[in-house]
């Protein structure tokens, strides 16, 4: 799993996805795909594709509101569960691909 299969999920989704980086930091990847580290002042000594690898919990936080106009919960996910759900959206992926073409 990598950081684009969480942006495509984020995307997919309409959702913000939450992980920690160490040092106390947080990135957030909005409902568009774009990852931000918001406490950031200067260039890291690592790669968000790294900080991303070492994160063990992610948060997902749906922006649209549901079928009542309520707000839709957010769920916490472990790293195996966040994987499974990227497996999902990436086998829907290539199934949908796989139908838009002709023999």
């Amino acid at each position: 799993m990598k950081l684009v299969d969480a942006r495509r999920v984020a995307i997919e989704q309409d959702a913000r996805i939450r992980f920690a980086i160490a040092g106390g930091a947080e990135c957030t990847i909005d409902e568009h795909g774009v990852a931000r580290v918001a406490s950031l002042r200067a260039a890291p000594q690592w790669t968000l594709e790294e900080a991303f690898a070492s994160a063990g919990e992610f948060v997902l936080e749906p922006t649209a509101r549901g079928k009542a106009g309520k707000p839709r919960p957010s769920r916490r996910l472990s790293r195996a569960d966040f994987e499974k759900l990227c497996e999902r959206k990436e086998l829907a992926a290539h199934a949908a691909a796989g139908q838009d073409h002709d023999e």
